[in-house]
């Protein structure tokens, strides 16, 4: 007995000291991520759900290597509200304020998620020298292009999502062209939230689609956020013949919409680009199916099922057996890359020096969710495509038999746009 006592105990010495070995992660104080984010909101939950996949991902695999030593990852998540009604940035401001101040985050990720809130953040984050990658909510072209007029002040600003400008142009404009193209339609009529990015964004689609030869039936209705109603719009559409119904709306109350819609078997497709409502698993129970046949934008691949990139079916596969859902919508898989390309910065620039991170940053190349992750040299923002081997490629899916169908762009593409019966009559 005392001979076998002791060759184990050789063998547990060295168990002990690989576990030793194995955990010297965990043993390290974390590199903490700060949070803001409106946790009530979809663009908020689903950034945080990502965010915390990709960090126990990269603490399961070991930490993050900074220097000689490795380093796990924390995630310190705090509300903004900034897409709470009558909420004012302000708040928001307070909010990343106290994670920099407060909290002491070693980097920001996620939000601010309201467009004025991101760009009222900027100053604080440059005056102290605090990394932060924008990964959802926030579409303003204003901020890449606020870091472009300033690059040295704005250096520390970041954004791995989408942005409004390449959206219209790079992709909704593409889509709508195929669309008219395939089916022979050019009569459009545009639904907005009346706030900021839908307003304008409705603006600039409805001249820009005039300019390609559509018809452009009036200007963008706008509904006032909570609106329960559109029969009235709905009607006005029908009466001129419209063949398209571009819905740009965030609020919840758009699956109201859609669902009216279908009841009046109204003869337009329904395109949301952004339409948080329909983005998500959920909405085809929500609407007992109405919403077939509407097309949603979720900015980036991995949003939605497909194979962009090898990577691409892995993340939704992980995300669905965490959360019991595929993910949900803009601001998912762009909220998980963060981590990963965060990571792949600090471990390049061998220190969590914000300088040298930025430096880092932006020489970023690697492939992730949804393509090539690169950010332009002068304006932070990450590089877009309609091709995964070359850029940050996007995603507009169509609700077809209860399942978010890819349909653009061709490079990903599961499956083609189908039109309601009700249309081909």
């Amino acid at each position: 007995m005392r001979t076998k006592a002791r060759t184990l105990l050789p063998m547990v010495a060295i168990l002990v000291g690989l576990l030793c070995v194995c955990s010297s992660a965990i043993a390290q104080k974390p590199i903490v991520i700060g949070a803001p984010l409106a946790t009530q909101f979809l663009y908020g939950w689903d950034a945080e759900r990502a965010i915390k996949l990709a960090v126990d991902e990269i603490n399961a695999a070991g930490g993050v290597k900074v220097g000689n030593e490795k380093r796990p990852f924390a995630v310190d998540v705090i509300d903004t509200r900034d897409l709470e009604a009558g909420v004012p940035v302000s708040e928001a401001l307070l909010a990343v304020e106290k994670l920099i101040l407060e909290k002491k985050v070693d980097f920001i990720v996620g939000g601010p998620v309201r467009s004025e809130a991101a760009l009222a953040a900027m100053a604080l984050l440059s005056k102290n020298k605090k990394i932060s990658i924008l990964s959802t909510g926030a579409l303003s072209p204003k901020y890449n292009e606020t870091v472009a007029a300033n690059a040295e002040k704005y250096k520390y600003c970041f954004r791995i999502s989408g942005e409004a400008k390449w959206m219209v142009m790079g992709e909704l404009v593409p889509c709508l062209m195929q669309i008219g193209k395939d089916f022979n339609l050019d009569r459009l009529v545009i639904f907005v939230q009346d706030v900021a990015h839908a307003r304008a964004g409705g603006e600039t689609l409805a001249k820009v689609m005039a300019g390609k030869g559509w018809k452009v039936l009036g200007q963008p209705v706008v509904y006032p956020t909570g609106t329960t109603d559109f029969s009235m719009g709905l009607l006005e559409a029908k009466k001129q013949n419209a063949q398209v119904m571009i819905i740009w709306m965030d609020m919840p109350e758009s699956a109201i919409l859609l669902k009216q819609w279908n009841d009046m078997k109204i003869p337009a497709l329904p395109f949301g680009t952004i339409i948080a409502a329909a983005e998500q698993p959920g909405f085809w129970k929500a609407t007992e199916g109405k919403g077939e046949y509407c097309l949603a934008s979720v900015v980036n691949a991995g949003n939605a099922p497909s194979e962009a990139t090898p990577w691409t079916m892995k993340f939704v596969k992980a995300y669905e057996k965490k959360y019991g859902l595929e993910p949900e919508g803009y601001g998912t898989s762009s909220s998980y890359m963060a981590v990963y390309v965060l990571k792949d910065a600090i471990e390049r620039a061998g220190t969590l020096d914000s300088d040298k991170v930025v430096d880092a940053l932006k020489k970023t190349d690697m492939m992730g969710v949804y393509g090539r992750i690169r950010f332009d040299p002068k304006s932070n923002q990450i590089i877009p495509s309609l091709d995964p081997k070359e850029g940050a490629v996007g995603t507009i899916f169509q609700w077809q038999n209860g399942k978010r169908v890819v349909v653009f762009p061709n490079s990903i593409a599961t499956g083609k746009v189908l039109l309601p019966p009700w249309m081909k009559k």
